[in-house]
């Protein structure tokens, strides 16, 4: 029994996506990609040169293109803000006077304890604020 050229590489592919699935790395992936393009070539008829060559160019050029932007994507902190963090600058209602001692907001919708950031100055009912920073289950207000 004789198997095609085609059918190897797409054997190829399969078995280098084996590691990218158990490593994570997505090299392997890369690799398995390029195994594809040389199956594809190999289908239309190809020679083994050609078929090893369009391996190599493809794999290669994976790796130089996609895994910078990867590496990138993966050291940059997340886009978007949660928790705490989300609530940080944005405005807040002051409910109960708020001064460097303590006071009430309204702030996303909830009711939070809350201190000025310049112990000096004093917001008083009904005017907006600025949040700086969360200190515990405290909003610091400017």
């Amino acid at each position: 029994m004789d198997i095609d050229a085609w059918v190897w590489w797409l054997i190829g592919a399969v078995g280098l996506g084996i590691p990218l699935v158990l490593t994570a790395m997505p090299e392997f992936g890369m690799f398995s990609a390029g195994a594809v393009a040389a199956a594809v070539v190999a289908a239309v008829g190809g020679g083994m040169v050609a078929q090893v060559l369009v391996f190599a160019a493809v794999s290669v050029a994976l790796i130089a293109v996609v895994r910078p932007i990867a590496m990138r994507h993966r050291s940059q902190s997340p886009r978007f803000a949660s928790g705490v963090d989300a609530l940080k600058g944005r405005q807040a209602v002051v409910l109960e006077r708020v001064d460097g001692n303590g006071g009430r907001i309204k702030l996303a919708g909830e009711i939070w304890s809350a201190r000025a950031l310049d112990a000096t100055m004093a917001y008083e009912e009904g005017r907006q604020v600025d949040v700086v920073e969360i200190d515990g289950a405290t909003a610091v207000v400017m």
